[in-house]
């Protein structure tokens, strides 16, 4: 597998040091190439590490060239979204708000047992993350409320400040900025006289960079489609 690797921040120079060290055969890792068209090395398969302004000139050379993509940027707005999925259209694309197998074995965990506790337990979100990140709430708390969304008919509330007692349906989300934390996430369900906590802790990004090959590795063989983590962990998509 030759993978082109769009952005080299912190993350795309982690990325870049997992496939030498994990894939046999490296002929080419982009890992300094500003512009994807002008690149003169063949390769299977595009990682982005980016940022969301990246979008058009690899939705443009994607859809040319019919290349895979496996997109790890977070931060997208609605519209961008809705741009890759149309991607979708016309090469393998697969989207995760986040690639620690941890956290997507915890996005189903939540999604099996909040139909369960929903109506005698109150959920809460909490998410903390390193000083330098500019988004909040955290792509991965957006995907775990999501998770709750799609089968409840809550409300979420983004932080807590003055006269605001809480609501039966409410959800709340509270994101915490500091230091060098890498990724912590925390789901509360919270009942009369006991409760329970999914937490999810991440110690360095090189989990993330395992698991965006993990699913590049998978989604080389796929045919065009839309697909996400889950599927590459527990095979929701053939």
């Amino acid at each position: 597998m030759k993978v082109c690797v769009v952005g080299y921040g912190a993350m795309g120079k982690i990325l870049c040091e997992e496939l030498k060290e994990e894939l046999s055969e490296v002929v080419s890792i982009e890992c300094e190439t500003k512009n994807l068209f002008e690149s003169k090395k063949e390769f299977d398969i595009i990682i982005d590490f980016s940022n969301p302004a990246n979008l058009d000139m690899i939705y443009d050379y994607a859809k040319m060239h019919k290349k895979p993509v496996v997109f790890a940027t977070t931060g997208y707005s609605e519209e961008q979204l809705k741009k890759i999925e149309d991607l979708a259209r016309y090469t393998p694309v697969l989207r995760s708000a986040n690639f620690s197998m941890g956290i997507i074995l915890l996005n189903r965990l939540v999604k099996e047992i909040t139909p369960i506790l929903m109506n005698d337990f109150d959920i809460e979100i909490i998410e903390a993350h390193h000083h330098h990140k500019v988004d909040a709430p955290s792509g991965t708390a957006k995907m775990l409320l999501n998770s709750i969304l799609e089968q409840t008919d809550f409300q979420p509330i983004y932080g807590r400040e003055g006269n605001c007692q809480r609501k039966p349906k409410d959800i709340g989300i509270h994101s915490i900025r500091g230091g060098t934390i890498v990724g912590e996430h925390e789901i509360l369900y919270c009942g009369e006289d006991e409760g329970i906590v999914l937490r999810h802790f991440a110690h360095s990004k090189k989990i993330f960079a395992v698991g965006a090959i993990k699913a590049a590795r998978w989604l080389c063989f796929k045919p065009i489609g839309y697909y996400s983590m889950e599927d590459v962990l527990f095979g929701d998509k053939k």
